[in-house]
C-alpha cells in the first residue's frame, strides 16, 4: 500500500504544496527565492505545448479525412464555448448579489499599486491579443496545415514521419512530469511568501464567495453536463487530480494542457476532437476566468455602494461575453478586461482594482484549475456528441472514467 503512495505522482505535488505553504508561512523571505523552481518548470512545460498542439491537430485532422466533420467539430466547439461561459457570467453574477462579499468596511483593506491598470491599458485589442496568444497561434497554423496534408497525395508519406515525432515528444513529456513536484513547491512558496496568507483575512469574505461559486459551477453546471452523456464528474476530477495538483501549485492552467490532452485521449475522446477542442478552449472557454470577473464588478459596486440595475447588470455580462474571450495569453488582460469594464460602465472607480490586486495571486487557483476542468468537460461532452469517444476497455475504464 504504501509502495502505491510514494509511487504516485500525486503523493508528492500534494506533499510539496503542503510543504510550500509551511515554508511561505514561517520563513518567507526563503519561499520568496524559490520562484525560480515554478517559473522554470511553466517554461519547460511551454515548450512541449506548440509541438503536441501542431502534432495532434494535424494528424487527428488528417486521420479524420472529413473535413465537413472538422469544421462541424469547430463549430459546435465555438457555441459550446459561448453558451458556457456566459452561464459562468450569470452564476458569478447571481451568487455575488446573494452573498454580497463586497458590504465590508474598505478602510482595513490591503492596497496594492494599480495604476498600470487604471491609465491607459483599459482599451482592449483583439490584433494584440491574436499577437501575443502562442497557442492560438499555433491552433491555427496546425489547421492549415492539417487541411493542407489532408488534401496532398503525399499524405501517406508524411503521415508516419509525424506520428514517430509525436511519440518522442509525448515520451519527452513523460519524463519532464516527474519534475511537477518542484515546480509545484516552487509556486506555492513564492504565493504564500510574497502575498502571505494574512493577506486573505480581510478579503476573506471574497475568497470564500469565489471558490464557493466555482465549486457550484464545476459540479452542477459541469457535472450535469457529463451526466447527460452519462459520464461522472467526480471520476473525471479524479481521473485528472495530478493535472488539478500541478494547476494549483503553479497557479497555471498551461502547466497541465499537454497532458490534459494525454488523458482525455486515453479516456475515449478522438485524436482531432481532443486537438481541436482542448488548444481552442485555452483561449475561449475560460470559465472560472468567467466567474471571477464577473463577481469581481459586483464586488468593486458593492464595495463602493454603487447601485446597479438590472440592465446594467445585464449589460455586464454582454461585454463580458465578449471581452472575456480574450483573457489568457496575455499577462494581466483579466485586469486589463476588468478596467474596460469599468470604464464602459461609468459607475464604479478604477481604485477599485487595488483592492483585488492583494488576493488575485491566492484566486488565480481556484481561476486556473476551473478552466481546466471546463476544457476537459468540454472535450468529453463535444466527443460523446459526435460520436467521437471509446470508452476504454474494462480492464482500464473504473480508472480513467
Amino acid at each position: 500500500m504504501l509502495k502505491r503512495i510514494f509511487s504516485h505522482l500525486t503523493f508528492w505535488v500534494l506533499l510539496a504544496i503542503i510543504i510550500a505553504i509551511l515554508l511561505g508561512h514561517f520563513f518567507p523571505a526563503t519561499a520568496i527565492k524559490t520562484e525560480w523552481m515554478g517559473t522554470g518548470f511553466i517554461q519547460l512545460i511551454k515548450l512541449f505545448i506548440g509541438p503536441i498542439i501542431f502534432l495532434t491537430i494535424v494528424l487527428g485532422i488528417t486521420g479524420m479525412g472529413n473535413l465537413k466533420k472538422v469544421g462541424k467539430i469547430g463549430l459546435k466547439a465555438v457555441i459550446y464555448f459561448e453558451i458556457v461561459t456566459t452561464i459562468a457570467l450569470v452564476i458569478g453574477i447571481v451568487f455575488a448579489n446573494i452573498v454580497q462579499p463586497g458590504k465590508i468596511d474598505k478602510t482595513g483593506l490591503p492596497i496594492q499599486n494599480a495604476s498600470a491598470y487604471e491609465s491607459g491599458n483599459a482599451d482592449f485589442s483583439w490584433i494584440h491579443f491574436l499577437r501575443e496568444n502562442f497557442t492560438l497561434q499555433v491552433l491555427i497554423a496546425a489547421i492549415i496545415c492539417g487541411i493542407l496534408l489532408s488534401m496532398s497525395k503525399h499524405q501517406q508519406k508524411f503521415t508516419p514521419l509525424l506520428t514517430k515525432i509525436t511519440n518522442l515528444v509525448f515520451k519527452a513529456l513523460q519524463y519532464v512530469m516527474y519534475l511537477a513536484p518542484v515546480g509545484a513547491f516552487g509556486g506555492m512558496a513564492y504565493t504564500v511568501g510574497k502575498f502571505g496568507i494574512k493577506t486573505l483575512i480581510p478579503l476573506g469574505k471574497l475568497m470564500l464567495t469565489m471558490y464557493g461559486t466555482m465549486a457550484v459551477f464545476v459540479f452542477i453546471v459541469l457535472g450535469l453536463i457529463l451526466r447527460y452523456y452519462k459520464l461522472s464528474i467526480f471520476k473525471f476530477l479524479r481521473t485528472i487530480q495530478e493535472e488539478l495538483l500541478i494547476v494549483l501549485g503553479t497557479s497555471s492552467s498551461e502547466t497541465a494542457l499537454p497532458s490534459l490532452m494525454v488523458k482525455l485521449e486515453k479516456m475515449g475522446c478522438s485524436r482531432p476532437v481532443v486537438g481541436l477542442v482542448v488548444p481552442t478552449g485555452y483561449s475561449f472557454n475560460l470559465d472560472g476566468t468567467s466567474i471571477y470577473l464577473s463577481m469581481a464588478v459586483i464586488f468593486l459596486a458593492q464595495l463602493y455602494n454603487v447601485h446597479l440595475s438590472g440592465i446594467e447588470m445585464i449589460s455586464i455580462v454582454g461585454i463580458l461575453m465578449i471581452t472575456s474571450k480574450g483573457a489568457a495569453g496575455v499577462t494581466g488582460s483579466g485586469f486589463i478586461i476588468l478596467a474596460s469594464t469599468l470604464t464602459a460602465l461609468h459607475k464604479i472607480p478604477l481604485e477599485g482594482l487595488a483592492f483585488l490586486l492583494a488576493v488575485d495571486k491566492f484566486m488565480s487557483e481556484a481561476r486556473a484549475v476551473t478552466n481546466i476542468i471546463g476544457n476537459g468537460v468540454a472535450t468529453l461532452a463535444i466527443s460523446k456528441s459526435e460520436n467521437e469517444f471509446t470508452a476504454p476497455s474494462t480492464a482500464i475504464a473504473g480508472k480513467m472514467i
